[in-house]
């Protein structure tokens, strides 16, 4: 399993992709998220599912693209062209797949800002080749194991969100999933791109790297978690707080 998530804001785009990679018992790293394509026509691809489909489709996608040097004009036609490779190994290994009792479960997504477009975006493409578009109200994408970090997601992230705090709420979505999920974790990859810039940026980072910020956002959980005034379970469960007793937190995430 894995988890990336896209989110489109005012300031630009931001993507986020987990490094971990799980075979049986076998645990590596690899990278999910790659940037293809000339400057100025560089586009995000983003992953999950099974990686042998993931290479074989973006391989059948650069051979297309050895006929465009120049690059493609709008992400649909990016989509257009992912999809029909897409659907080419589909058609190719699905059958064969299901022998060995696995599903063709490629969900990709696509981001960034052709010369064509009038502004940057995400499209989720499935498995089929059919794709949706990044929307105002839900200004995020994700795939992989997307159930642990929507919630915050959908509490704080709006399309006028700035930038910084964007890679935030990206990061403590991730943070959230690889919690709960054995096989989401570290190293991850971030990028942003930047309509003025008109470039991607990007950088990796490992677990011990981001130390402070989880320590950070853990205390504070459990501090909120103390200080939220007491609801009506409170007297009717509970005894007065000076009669519980207080066990140590010994705990590291």
């Amino acid at each position: 399993m894995t988890y990336c998530v896209a989110i489109k804001v005012a300031d630009g785009l931001v993507a986020l992709s987990d490094g971990r990679i799980t075979a049986g018992t076998q645990l590596s790293s690899a990278r999910k998220i790659a940037l293809i394509g000339p400057q100025g026509a560089q586009f995000l691809v983003m992953t999950s599912g099974l990686r042998s489909l993931r290479d074989k489709t973006v391989a059948y996608l650069k051979r297309m693209m050895a006929k465009r040097p120049e690059g493609y004009a709008s992400l649909l036609d990016v989509a257009a062209d992912y999809s029909a490779c897409l659907r080419r190994v589909r058609e190719e290994d699905e059958k064969d797949l299901a022998v060995s009792d696995l599903r063709f479960n490629l969900h990709t997504i696509i981001g960034g800002k052709m010369p064509d477009d009038p502004e940057p975006n995400f499209l989720l493409i499935y498995p089929e080749g059919n794709w949706i578009e990044v929307d105002e109200r839900t200004p995020y994408l994700s795939i992989g194991e997307t159930s642990y970090g929507k919630p915050i997601l959908d509490r704080a992230l709006r399309t006028s969100t700035d930038l910084r705090t964007a890679l935030k709420l990206a990061y403590l979505s991730f943070d959230s999933t690889r919690i709960s999920a054995a096989d989401v974790g570290f190293p991850i990859d971030m990028l942003v791109y930047l309509p003025q810039e008109k470039v991607w940026r990007e950088t990796q980072y490992d677990y011990d790297e981001l130390i402070e910020q989880r320590q950070w956002w853990n205390s504070r959980l459990k501090q909120l978690a103390h200080d939220m005034p007491d609801g009506p379970w409170a007297d009717e469960l509970c005894p007065p707080r000076d009669r519980l007793s207080v066990v140590p937190d010994k705990s590291s995430a």
